[in-house]
């Protein structure tokens, strides 16, 4: 049987697949361990009636375990390794935090007016970082194989990559090889093309934010 989840749809295009990363986390947790499921796409604009009363915060995304709706994704990636052990993706625990600052500091520099403000430097500092994991632990966060922690970092990097390409002109610097090898990597799987949003729908999402 499938399981359910109910993620991000377009603003404006009810049967498109949003531009919610955290969406995209468990969409990823369930391709990668060849689940079943049914998405249905929430207009988060003008959340349905039935949705509001198993999501009362009316967040996305939001999987039915055992009958029951659960919340958060950190949460529902956490069940998902537990009830559906093969292939393994839980993250070794000295790696699980490597790269968390990473979207904190892509948000501050996007919305940032200020360009002497240290907000890309503090980004620059993050990817260098992660830069210097892979290199000694890569091509993965934790090895060989792909766990939880890149696939909570994939989308994160996609929306980072395309909306700093656009708002600000910016890309990842050539020196940071072994984190463009490991973009690449992500980007390419099969697991990720399926469930990313479209470059323009990124764009729309974080447009009134950068705005602001």
């Amino acid at each position: 049987m499938a399981l359910e989840i109910c993620v991000k749809a377009v603003v404006g295009a009810p049967n498109i697949l949003g531009d919610c990363p955290f969406c995209q986390r468990v969409l990823l947790s369930l391709e990668e361990k060849k689940i079943p499921y049914k998405s249905h796409l929430i207009n988060l604009g003008d959340k349905p009636q039935w949705f509001l009363e198993i999501s009362p915060e009316g967040k996305v995304p939001v999987v039915k375990i055992d009958d029951k709706w659960v919340a958060d994704s950190d949460v529902i990636v956490g069940i998902l390794e537990e009830k559906n052990p093969e292939p393994p993706l839980a993250t070794p625990p000295e790696f699980a935090s490597v790269g968390s600052k990473i979207f904190p500091s892509f948000v501050k520099f996007l919305k940032s007016k200020d360009p002497n403000d240290g907000t890309e430097q503090a980004l620059l500092e993050e990817l260098k970082a992660l830069d210097g994991h892979l290199k000694a632990h890569g091509p993965f966060i934790a090895g060989e194989k792909i766990t939880a922690v890149d696939l909570s970092l994939a989308p994160k990097l996609y929306h980072l990559e395309v909306a700093l390409g656009h708002f600000k002109n910016w890309t990842i610097p050539d020196n940071l090889t072994h984190v463009l090898n490991y973009i690449k990597l992500l980007f390419s799987r099969e697991s990720f093309k399926k469930t990313k949003a479209a470059e323009e729908h990124v764009i729309a999402g974080w447009e009134p934010k950068v705005n602001a």
